[in-house]
């Protein structure tokens, strides 16, 4: 066998000329996945008397790869199948690269000048990155308790670890966050993040691991761990109800709190739980179980099956008012009399609490007075000897302070007729018309007769009508009044007298007489003035 196959590089050291350069060879190293092919390039031009001698080299043994000389190539074992030597210009090229190609490559090129030119690069096999997954050491955390552990681990060659919440890579702080990478293998490798008093924030995004190479990468599928926390910012709603609340509505008080899991709630009225469970505690719940008469505190509590932290709300405080459904007036009914009766008024509510009662006459506020007394709970009224000036209109207003109604009743007090007053001419003309009227306040309104010198006539209404006058009307007249609840009757009268003509003054012709007098003397005083004038030079 030649002696260049046998051992080149005991030959060549033997050599005459023998030249090591950086320049014989591209600088490494060279990274190949796994499975892939690679040609190591040569950087000296090849002449065709030159001998180009391959080795690979593991760090332990040395083996020939192949010898390229005259343009004919020859590969030794484990390479016959998936080498070559380009005889072009030296390039060597090994295709289906496994793990156990990783290592120096040299050349050693023998010059026909008698020179020898050598280069060594290195060649990395990588294992492609595959298999990234995160585990967790704890299936479930508890917000500020807990500390997570997140391993990532990968398969593949000199790894490298990243890890992203989302998008936002995650660094490490020495202290909440730590990240320990192990030592690259060629095979695979891992990381692990340690986040101590974990908070719901570090695990929402979801969170990614990213192992790379220098000629590939992979990532994980996203993970997800749920961060228990809460209860907090507990709130009743509504956060500031009125201070009474209508009995037998609608209201309901609503308890929220940020939790996960979603909280449960217990309700207080003061500091006695109510039997109620949820969200929502209505006003039937807190009624049927007799809460609510008196002002008191509401509250209610969160709290997490899973941090076991019991939360309570703000209370809330307020009572449970029954509304007045109708109020209903008690008046005296009998009649009243001015002057000699009393009247006593009262008001009540058919149903609810009365927290007030307003009094008033024709619209206006009644207050007491010596006649005008309330009672101490202002329910009643009490006026004694009723006046005229009582009559009207009298509402009592019932409230509370969710409800309000009012009842009336008009007293109607019976008086006069007070003193009567006839209205009417004198003096009139025959055939004229006449009419008399006659007034007296009176309630009930009063009756009216007419009398004329002492007869009475037909009308019986206040007005008495004449069409036509004449002298037999002429007389006194009679007005008589009568109430016939009071009994009383008023008189007064009034005389008319019906003449053929009154004079009321001078007469047309009388004073058409005068001006034509008054007309003549005037001309006549013309007339003497122009005849002086004419007398006098």
């Amino acid at each position: 066998m030649d002696l260049f196959y046998l051992n080149p590089l005991l030959f060549l050291f033997f050599l005459p000329g023998f030249c090591a350069g950086s320049s014989v060879l591209p600088p490494g190293p060279v990274d190949v996945v796994a499975g892939k092919s690679v040609t190591l390039r040569v950087l000296v031009a090849k002449n065709t008397d030159d001998i180009i001698i391959w080795n690979f080299s593991d760090g332990k043994d040395q083996t020939n790869v192949g010898t390229l000389r005259s343009n004919t190539s020859q590969l030794n074992d484990p390479y016959k199948t998936r080498a070559a030597i380009d005889p072009s210009n030296g390039f060597l090229t090994v295709n289906a690269l496994q793990n156990e190609d990783s290592g120096d490559y040299s050349i050693n090129i023998l010059k026909s000048s008698g020179t020898t030119l050598t280069g060594e690069i290195k060649v990395r096999v990588l294992v492609p990155v595959s298999n990234v997954v995160i585990k967790s050491d704890l299936d479930e955390a508890i917000e500020n308790n807990s500390t997570v552990v997140l391993t990532c681990s990968a398969s593949g060659s000199d790894l490298t670890f990243s890890w992203t919440n989302d998008t936002v890579p995650i660094v490490a702080d020495g202290k909440r966050l730590i990240v320990t990478n192990m030592p690259p293998s060629l095979d695979g490798g891992s990381s692990k993040l340690t986040i101590t008093g974990v908070l719901r924030s570090d695990l929402v995004g979801p969170i990614f691991c990213t192992a790379k190479n220098s000629l590939e990468q992979g990532k994980s599928p996203p993970f997800n761990l749920t961060v228990y926390y809460g209860p907090e910012d507990v709130t009743i709603n509504p956060l500031k109800p009125s201070e009474y609340v209508t009995s037998n509505s609608d209201f309901n008080l609503t308890c929220a709190a940020r939790s996960s899991p979603p909280a449960t709630f217990t309700w207080y009225y003061n500091t006695v739980e109510i039997k109620a469970s949820g969200p929502i505690l209505t006003l039937k719940t807190i009624e049927t179980q007799g809460f609510g008469k008196q002002l008191a505190d509401y509250t209610c509590r969160a709290q997490n099956a899973k941090t076991k932290r019991v939360i309570p709300s703000s209370a809330v405080r307020f009572s449970v008012m029954e509304p007045i459904i109708d109020a209903i007036i008690t008046s005296p009914t009998s009649a009243l009399m001015a002057g000699n009766s009393s009247a006593n008024i009262s008001c009540r509510a058919t149903s609810g609490n009365v927290t007030e009662i307003i009094w008033l006459k024709d619209s206006k506020a009644l207050s007491a007075s010596d006649r005008v007394v309330f009672s101490s709970d202002k329910s009643s009224i009490f006026i004694s000897v009723l006046q005229k000036e009582d009559n009207g209109v009298y509402t009592c207003k019932l409230r509370n302070s969710v409800s309000e109604k009012e009842a009336t009743y008009i007293m109607t007090v019976s008086y006069g007729p007070d003193p009567v007053t006839v209205n009417g001419k004198g003096e009139v003309e025959v055939d004229t018309e006449v009419v008399l009227t006659c007034s007296a306040p009176s309630v009930p309104p009063a009756n009216f007769t007419w009398k004329l010198n002492g007869t009475v006539l037909p009308p019986k209404t206040t007005n008495l009508v004449i069409q036509k006058a004449s002298y037999k009307d002429s007389g006194l007249y009679t007005c008589e009044a009568f109430n016939q609840v009071t009994g009383k009757t008023t008189v007064n009268t009034h005389t008319l007298s019906v003449k053929e003509e009154i004079n009321d003054g001078l007469s047309d012709g009388a004073i058409a007489g005068i001006v034509i007098a008054c007309l003549v003397a005037v001309g006549a005083f013309i007339a003497l003035f122009f005849y002086c004038r004419q007398k006098v030079p």
